[in-house]
């Protein structure tokens, strides 16, 4: 376990140097796009002024002194450095999306897993039945359809037959109006429209995966010991070759950590949600450093995490893995 917590600080320690490094790559900053927008507005800038910006948002460093002032920042004092476009810490503009991502996100990962188990499951048992090829071609279709191109449609559908507007998480007098419990229906009236769109691939891939696991679980040997044995064929499954074949599902932990703080981005640009996904796609466009980095960096440190969660519990739940670990 202490050579894991090694490792994943050394990861870190090099996606960090990488994360920053890639930021700078493309021509120019954000005081070059900043100075842009000025001359768009028919505004003059003096080499004074620039100078005076440069200092302002400290890009007069060389890159390797930025670098060490931003992560000093925040393993010292919890510090991701300050937005130059919103001109806010970065902290609390990550703080004021974040709440509304997770519940998505959350929401959406209940959904995406209750349903891709249950017809993966059902669809290994029932081989070759109508439900079966019912679920293999949705799951293909849910595959093959881009995310943005559905929410579309379900913005079209709910506004047509039911009559909610499916852009945004609220209506216009809930948006900024203090936590209620009207508030809260109004979320969840507006709150199905991201889920299914955000968990439709997610959930098609996973029965995909968990359909043909347990086929190749339900014809080994050791079920067809257990079924001679008298077991009855429902606790049979859920006992034995469920539980091999939620592995490669339970190892997707390890994804899902870094797609509950991003959220689906293009989606919530094309849903108009109001959670991180959009603010790092303009910090990425306005090359706001340390905003794109710090985002970059927390997406990288949950990945590892997630990575590590998954590890324990797929020891939890597979002997196999037990046995291995004791060895």
């Amino acid at each position: 376990m202490l050579h894991r917590l090694g490792y994943m600080a050394v990861t870190l320690a090099v996606v960090s140097v990488l994360v920053f490094a890639i930021i700078q790559l493309p021509p120019g900053d954000f005081l070059t796009t900043y100075i842009a927008q000025l001359e768009a507005m028919d505004q003059e800038v003096t080499d004074a002024e620039v100078a005076a910006l440069k200092v302002r948002y400290g890009l007069e460093k060389p890159i390797h002194q930025q670098y060490l002032k931003w992560i000093s920042g925040i393993l010292l004092r919890g510090d991701f450095g300050y937005s130059f476009q919103w001109n806010k810490p970065v902290h609390e503009l990550i703080g004021e999306r974040l709440l509304l991502t997770m519940v998505i996100s959350l929401t959406t990962l209940v959904f995406t897993y209750v349903v891709a188990i249950a017809i993966g499951i059902y669809s290994a048992i029932r081989q070759y039945s109508f439900g079966d090829y019912l679920a293999t071609f949705v799951g293909f279709i849910g595959l093959a359809t881009p995310n943005f191109l559905l929410a579309l449609v379900l913005m079209f559908l709910a506004l047509r037959y039911f009559g909610i507007s499916a852009g945004g998480l609220f209506s216009p007098e809930f948006v900024r109006a203090p936590w209620s419990g009207a508030k809260v229906l109004d979320l969840l009236q507006h709150l199905w429209v991201p889920v299914i769109v955000v968990g439709t691939a997610g959930t098609a891939g996973l029965i995909r995966i968990m359909r043909g696991v347990l086929l190749d679980e339900l014809h080994k040997q050791y079920v067809v010991t257990a079924r001679a044995k008298g077991n009855r064929e429902r606790r049979l499954v859920f006992k034995y070759p469920v539980r091999v074949a939620i592995n490669p599902v339970v190892s997707t932990v390890g994804w899902v950590l870094p797609e509950i703080i991003s959220g689906a981005t293009i989606t919530a640009v094309v849903l108009s949600l109001p959670t991180t996904g959009p603010l790092l796609l303009k910090a990425l466009l306005s090359q706001d450093m340390f905003l794109a980095g710090s985002f970059l960096l927390v997406l990288a440190a949950l990945t590892v995490v997630g990575t590590l969660i998954s590890d324990l519990m797929l020891a939890a739940i597979d002997p196999r893995i037990r046995l291995e670990r004791g060895a």
